[in-house]
């Protein structure tokens, strides 16, 4: 196209202009750029550290309540919850843990648990007859995957003890739960209390005053995991108002950490407005002012025969062609400072994070972003060359 080439070699000719309008915006891309990317790495650091910690989306029911099955069934297709499963009186969830082949015993909680469970790794399962273990459990007990072990509850008013044997499934990650802690499917939890509850377990050995045919099903609460850390806040308001009931979960820590996130993109989306206005004053101003000093040219230029339609396109495309070069050197600039601002600032952020982050799509929105800019911008230019007439501009230069 012909005016893209007398465009390309307007600007290389003068090339002091391109080098001012190209610094123009690089001064005032590189430090938004530079801002936004630490203020992602940060943000993305801190919200790493608290996904980390399935406990940070977690929803507890306070104390012991009564519920049914019938009470709990539409909180299963909540879209909000990731994982949900009742729970056993408190008084009934602890028990005592040894391994089959060692005399060592520890009181451990017991923890419902069940498929899609935050707190055992992605994917995992615990086939019949497993259960998992707390890190800390594991360390003091020296157990490992495939260990054999056994379950072992006294209730004062019952002769003999109920043992339930049991193997190692998983021994969990340090941070997946604290404390000493047996993750065993609700059934086992739900054997346990009906043992405390006198009824008779003939498979295990135990007799007891009821039959276990006349049990009642009925949790003492439930345990819930949100999907999202946005979610959390709602859900448990929601879980409260539809059980009538109270719950625990770290709902001030988490909005405390979002609220700063959303402080963070208003501070910076008010900082990035200023900049944007700024920047597209000082390009009006300067393509304006390109225009208007190249008169003699683009009167030449009309008069070989390009249309004036054409001819508007000239600051429009030295404009586009500016933000392109000036792009190009403000995001070099970005990677240069942010592996400086790494090896000054970078160490200790949690998980060994980046401090300055940015996404390719974020880097490809700004970047549309600039080009739209620059591109209006440059509008007053291509309108005042639009009116531009060629002999009338001639007659002055003559």
């Amino acid at each position: 196209m012909l005016i893209l080439r007398l465009a390309w070699a307007d600007m290389i000719r003068d090339r002091f202009f391109l080098f001012c309008n190209a610094a123009v915006m690089v001064g005032i891309l590189v430090p938004l750029l530079v801002l936004f990317g630490v203020k992602n790495g940060v943000y993305t650091a801190l919200i790493g550290e608290m996904l980390a910690d399935p406990a940070n989306l977690q929803i507890d029911t306070a104390g012991n309540v009564t519920l049914s099955e019938a009470d709990i069934a539409p909180l299963r297709d909540w879209p909000e919850i990731a994982f949900l499963t009742p729970k056993v009186r408190g008084q009934f969830d602890y028990v005592n843990l040894r391994p089959v082949d060692g005399r060592r015993i520890r009181a451990a909680l017991m923890v419902p648990t069940g498929a899609g469970d935050p707190t055992l790794p992605d994917g995992a399962m615990l086939a019949e007859g497993e259960v998992a273990v707390s890190a800390q459990l594991a360390e003091q007990l020296e157990l490992q995957a495939g260990d054999a072990v056994q379950l072992i509850t006294q209730a004062e008013d019952r002769p003999r003890q109920l043992v339930l044997d049991k193997r190692i499934g998983l021994v969990l990650d340090p941070g997946a739960t604290s404390g000493r802690a047996v993750l065993a499917p609700f059934e086992t939890l739900s054997l346990i209390e009906a043992f405390y509850d006198s009824y008779s377990l003939p498979e295990y050995g135990i007799e007891g005053s009821r039959e276990l045919a006349e049990r009642v099903p009925a949790y003492a609460g439930l345990r819930i995991y949100a999907h999202r850390l946005e979610d959390l806040s709602a859900l448990q308001s929601r879980v409260e108002s539809e059980l009538g009931l109270g719950t625990t979960a770290n709902t001030r820590a988490v909005d405390s950490l979002l609220g700063l996130g959303r402080k963070l993109n208003m501070a910076l989306a008010g900082t990035a407005v200023l900049a944007a206005l700024g920047l597209g004053a000082a390009l009006v101003l300067g393509f304006w002012s390109d225009v208007a000093r190249k008169r003699g040219v683009l009167a030449g230029i009309a008069l070989i025969g390009v249309p004036s339609r054409q001819l508007a396109l000239f600051p429009v495309i030295q404009a586009g062609l500016t933000a392109c070069i000036g792009l190009i050197l403000s995001f070099a600039i970005f990677l240069v400072a942010g592996q400086g601002a790494e090896a000054l600032f970078g160490q200790g952020l949690p998980g060994a994070a980046p401090l300055v982050l940015l996404q390719p799509g974020q880097a490809l929105a700004i970047a549309v972003a600039v080009l739209v800019l620059v591109v209006v911008a440059a509008g007053a230019a291509a309108w005042s060359a639009l009116r531009l007439d060629p002999a009338s501009v001639l007659r002055e230069a003559a």
